[in-house]
């Protein structure tokens, strides 16, 4: 049986971006990253500035958006971008903070030929934000992984 889905006539893979990766691994990097974030002298205070009182269901928010992502689920309906795009006070320092910390904490979570499917699809999803924040739209992302 596949794990395909025609959604509007196309074909929708809902395949795992890797067979090893399950919803309590996600659910184990959600929690762990956010409390490695909630930590840091830089990340810490940016996130509580918008997320105070309401860690349960921004953290219930970011399972849904990496199982949709890595599980290929299809439950996360929210907008990522629009809601990043109004942190004016994020700078390209602050993705390199957060993709160390998520580097780390994969490293923590995942099978080790896992791990680097994960941190690209991450580095995907920081390069996609950092333009939508306003970055110089004539300038490429940095290469993440170069940093």
């Amino acid at each position: 049986m596949s794990d395909d889905l025609s959604v509007r006539g196309a074909i929708v893979d809902r395949s795992p971006v890797h067979p090893s990766i399950t919803r309590e691994q996600i659910s184990d990097l959600v929690e762990t990253f956010y409390g490695h974030v909630r930590m840091n002298p830089r990340l810490g205070p940016i996130f509580e500035a918008r997320i105070a009182g309401n860690w349960p269901p921004h953290l219930a928010k970011m399972k849904q958006f990496w199982s949709s992502v890595l599980l290929r689920t299809g439950e996360y309906k929210g907008k990522p971008v629009p809601a990043h795009a109004r942190l004016s006070e994020v700078q390209t320092e602050d993705f390199v903070i957060w993709l160390s910390l998520f580097r780390s904490t994969v490293a923590e979570i995942f099978a080790d030929d896992a791990q680097p499917i994960v941190i690209e699809t991450a580095e995907r999803i920081a390069s996609s934000l950092w333009i939508a924040m306003g970055s110089n739209l004539l300038k490429r992302p940095p290469t993440w992984s170069e940093l």
